[in-house]
């Protein structure tokens, strides 16, 4: 698209701002007139990046045009050099998740593989995000099918624990029913030494890493060794698991026999957005694949498309290679590859091959991407008519002016009262969009009553609308309530009170009956209805998110107790004190002396605790 000219008046805020600008590297903000950090920026000079944005006469693409338009302030921190800068902006980036930064879609929902090497005996776990702590992370994983026979791999070759156990060592329970199936050496019951079981942790993370040339020449020795000492069954163990790794090996494909370490990178552009295909090489092996889609929002060439790309990926990447073969020269690769060496520790080359084996393997990367982008356009397609066709179907039954393209269910889950919550789940075009779902804590006592809770709950958000709050101002074209006609009352009740001209129908999930407020009969529409399933569909996203946070507050509250209430008494004692009784009961019945010799609690506190378990003092 052709670039064009903005109108680019600026307050004088903005220009007191960017008179004051720095010649020097740094990562800069962008802020609405809500405050909000809507772009994240690195410049070697903030002076002259930010300022080209504003300059007169500069030409812009037209996305770039309406960011300008949205800056209400400016924010930026000053770094020694352009690699902090990179850095700096990546972090920000994560914090933020600015709205007109490239995106990688959905990030946050990749899981990882998590050896948790912190504890004694180790697990492999699934987690949604890695940490710098002492455990190991790999992944993250696009194909979650793919990780979890991962993981159900591990537990059969390595007989890596699954429980969640707190184990020292010196336990003695009985063998659980993972280890008669040959999936867990039961450390719990004390059948293998903590030496022997973190050998075996030792070996999986090998294996995850793709290095199971290594592994095998290791799991070889030591069943030759074994066998030598006449410790025929734990060299048959080890013959099993030599066998189950050398049967994935067969399954991998050779790339190269240099031994090397690469990730292979290449990026397309299709239907607005950027596929981006990756594959894990170890050993000369192809040990596996993984695909991202990038949603640009602003005009991004593919160049520095790959190269957000590299930024956002590396940055929380559980391991990073000696070689990154990518398929387009990227603007700043020099910074991207000091920046990767220092996160290695090790010295990491980023190049864009022309000829030979790399640049095969590159092509293979970039025919993968091309495929994977069709065959997602060809999806998003399929999935854009059918909610398409839905909305029709419901536009019909209900009679609407327009398609329904902003559903918003709201649904109310407590006990007795107690808890009471209500959800707003948003779909548009169809489809749920996670990002305007909205939960309400309801306020209006513990008496169970639904349909006051359902008035109070769009009372608030249609005062949230009228106050022009950001996140309540789109209003939809249809709300569903869940429930009967009382539910349906209170809907319109509180439309009323607030002069909201908005269209209100309500599903009852016995019958699935559909309520409207022009009929006292209710819709009763064939199972396999679109307009249904649709309804259906919001009713139960409504119904789960309002359940996951009735059940969130309330586990806070079980997980509250008397000693959080107790001066000098923060989460770490209390911690201490249940772990040392066994429960609040045995806290109470403990003496002052007792109380007093927990790791962390002196004589002043443990007289406190001791004082308010017993009624004392008040």
């Amino acid at each position: 698209m052709a670039a064009v000219s903005a109108d680019m008046h600026t307050t004088d805020h903005i220009r007191e701002k960017l008179r004051s600008l720095p010649d020097k590297p740094g990562a800069y903000m962008m802020r609405n007139a809500q405050g909000e950090v809507i772009y994240v920026g690195k410049a070697v000079s903030l002076r002259s990046r930010v300022r080209s944005y504003f300059q007169k006469g500069q030409t812009h693409g037209p996305k770039t045009v309406v960011l300008v338009s949205k800056i209400a302030d400016l924010d930026w921190m000053v770094t020694d050099t352009e690699v902090e800068a990179l850095m700096l902006e990546c972090n920000l980036i994560k914090k933020y998740r600015p709205y007109y930064n490239i995106r990688l879609r959905d990030d946050k929902h990749y899981p990882y593989l998590c050896a948790t090497t912190s504890e004694p005996f180790p697990r492999v776990i699934v987690v949604r995000r890695s940490k710098r702590d002492q455990n190991r992370y790999f992944g993250p994983y696009v194909d979650s099918a793919a990780m979890r026979e991962t993981l159900s791999l591990l537990r059969k070759v390595f007989h890596i624990r699954s429980c969640n156990k707190k184990l020292t060592g010196s336990e003695k329970d009985r063998p659980c029913l993972n280890h008669h199936l040959g999936q867990c050496d039961s450390p719990c019951a004390g059948l293998i030494s903590k030496d022997e079981y973190t050998q075996l942790v030792k070996d999986a993370c090998l294996f995850l890493e793709g290095k199971q040339e290594s592994l095998i020449k290791d799991l070889d020795a030591k069943m030759s060794r074994a066998a030598e000492e006449l410790e025929f069954e734990r060299a048959a163990r080890l013959r099993d698991q030599l066998n189950s790794v050398r049967a994935v090996i067969e399954k991998q494909k050779v790339i190269n026999t240099e031994n090397s370490e690469q990730d292979v990178i290449s990026i397309t552009e299709s239907g607005g957005s950027f596929c981006v295909h990756v594959l894990f090489v170890r050993s000369g092996k192809l040990i596996g694949q993984e695909y991202f889609f990038l949603e640009p929002a602003l005009d991004e060439t593919i160049e520095s498309g790959l190269q957000q790309f590299l930024s956002q990926y590396y940055r929380d990447a559980a391991y990073v290679p000696s070689e990154i073969l990518i398929s387009h020269e990227i603007p700043e690769r020099q910074v991207i590859e000091d920046w990767l060496t220092i996160k290695r520790g090790a010295k990491v080359v980023v190049t864009t091959p022309q000829r030979g084996v790399k640049r095969r393997m590159v092509e293979m990367a970039s025919e993968n991407a091309e495929l994977t982008a069709e065959r997602e356009n060809r999806r998003r397609t399929e999935d854009r008519e059918e909610a398409e066709a839905d909305m029709e179907d419901l536009k019909t039954v209900l009679h609407l002016p327009d398609l329904p393209c902003r559903i918003e269910t709201y649904d109310i889950s407590n006990i007795q009262g107690k808890q009471a919550v209500a959800s707003m789940v948003v779909f548009e075009g169809g489809v749920p969009a996670k990002s305007e779902y909205r939960r309400f804590k309801i306020r209006s006592g513990e008496v169970p009553d639904d349909y006051g809770m359902m008035r109070e709950a769009l009372l608030r958000r249609f005062a949230a609308a009228r106050d022009e709050n950001p996140k309540f101002t789109k209003l939809p074209d249809l709300m569903v309530i869940d429930g009967g006609k009382g539910q349906l009352s209170a809907a319109l009740e509180a439309a009323r009170i607030a002069g909201m001209d908005v269209r209100i129908v309500s599903l009852a999930k016995r019958f699935e009956e559909i309520y409207t407020p022009e009929s006292m009969a209710p819709i009763l529409l064939p199972r396999d209805s679109r307009a249904l399933r649709l309804l259906q569909r919001t009713r139960d996203e409504a119904h789960r998110f309002a359940l996951a946070y009735h059940h969130q507050l309330r586990e806070k509250v079980a997980r509250k107790s008397v000693l959080d209430d107790i001066q000098g008494i923060g989460d770490q004692r209390r911690k201490a004190l249940i772990r040392k009784f066994g429960s609040l009961a045995g806290v109470r019945a403990a003496s002052v002396e007792e109380i007093s010799s927990v790791p962390g609690i002196n004589q002043t506190i443990a007289q406190s605790v001791y004082d308010a378990l017993h009624g004392e003092g008040e």
